[in-house]
């Protein structure tokens, strides 16, 4: 066929099939009298070939390789375009995420736009040292890149780092909370993280809607240090979490005081507490360590009823919960031994034998 109805036959223009003649990518098997292109059925197939590599992003330059060499395999050639593309994408997202940073400021005049490019130039050195330094050097900047900040400590494996951004991100306003309360949907348990320690130390109402939120994240560490945050801010949502962290030995004693904490908020929550401590204590009655860790919690909560369960614990047989529970318990009710309940007997807490 002759180089129209190849170009129609391809979808190729005839100005590029004579490109690729010159090339010596495809050229026709022969000539007419009159000296034009002829093109066969094996030349066609050549040409669509061609033209599947082209749409994988190689060049002509590649594509004569590709198709020219006895020893070339897809396999090799499709694992190299995915690594180029890849690497393709992460630049051109890298430049995308730049962008809005910049335009999150509302940069007014050029030194704006300047300025936050050298913060972000600095967050992303490969030196934890330049980036603390340039986390910590932002808090003079203006305008206040929050958007920035929050986003480089979602990401800051550095934890000296991660704090100057912390502290650097306070100092900034409210502007950056959006984007660390976005953190805690992020599919990264490390950027889930990163989100709830850093909103531990920020109040507000959709922060404490945030942190509730998160009780329920797959990560014990996200679901515990939610719930220590909340804990400590009077909110009765976290105390199955704080319970089970006594139960378990989890950071105990901060869970403890959080639990404390919110039965001294409310006089209603005093007793729901101390009913969620003793079903738990029920639930694993075997295991003196744990009862040695309720007992302790049980120094946190107000009330008469805590300390009603601390005069059974005074019985306990194993010795560590009784010196524990008594101690406690004589704090609480007095030194005088008249005070100690009736059928209970006190245990010395100075005896070590």
């Amino acid at each position: 066929m002759l180089i129209g109805e190849a170009a129609r036959d391809s979808g190729v223009s005839a100005r590029m099939l004579r490109h690729y003649d010159a090339l010596g990518l495809v050229c026709p098997t022969g000539r007419t009298v009159g000296g034009y292109r002829e093109y066969s059925p094996d030349d066609l197939r050549r040409i669509f070939h061609v033209e599947c590599l082209r749409s994988l992003g190689l060049s002509l330059r590649q594509i004569g390789r590709a198709l020219d060499d006895p020893e070339f395999t897809p396999t090799a050639l499709v694992a190299d375009l995915v690594r180029r593309s890849r690497d393709r994408l992460q630049r051109e997202q890298e430049l995308l995420d730049r962008l809005r940073a910049v335009d999150s400021s509302g940069p007014a005049v050029w030194d704006d736009v300047r300025r936050i490019v050298e913060l972000l130039h600095g967050l992303a050195s490969p030196n934890p040292a330049r980036r603390q330094q340039t986390a910590l050097a932002s808090a003079d900047a203006e305008p206040a890149p929050a958007q920035v900040l929050a986003e480089a400590m979602l990401t800051e494996s550095d934890e000296n780092v991660a704090g100057a951004l912390r502290w650097a991100l306070a100092r900034a306003g409210g502007e950056g909370m959006a984007v660390v309360v976005a953190g805690l949907a992020s599919d990264d348990v490390a950027v889930r993280r990163r989100a709830v320690f850093a909103l531990a130390r920020t109040p507000g109402d959709e922060v404490t809607a945030a942190l509730a939120r998160a009780l329920e994240d797959p990560d014990a560490m996200v679901r515990g240090h939610a719930a220590l945050t909340l804990g400590g801010r009077g909110e009765p949502a976290a105390v199955p979490i704080l319970v089970d962290m006594v139960m378990t030995g989890s950071k105990d004693v901060e869970a403890s005081e959080a639990l404390g904490a919110v039965a001294r908020h409310r006089a209603e929550e005093a007793s729901r507490v101390l009913d969620a401590l003793v079903g738990a204590l029920a639930t694993h009655a075997a295991d003196a360590a744990v009862r040695l860790r309720v007992a302790q919690a049980l120094a946190e909560l107000p009330g008469a009823g805590a300390t009603r369960v601390l005069a059974d614990l005074t019985r306990d047989p194993d010795r560590a919960v009784a010196l524990t529970a008594s101690a406690i318990w004589r704090t609480r009710a007095g030194d005088s031994m008249s005070e100690v309940p009736v059928g209970h007997v006190a245990v010395d807490v100075t005896s070590r034998g």
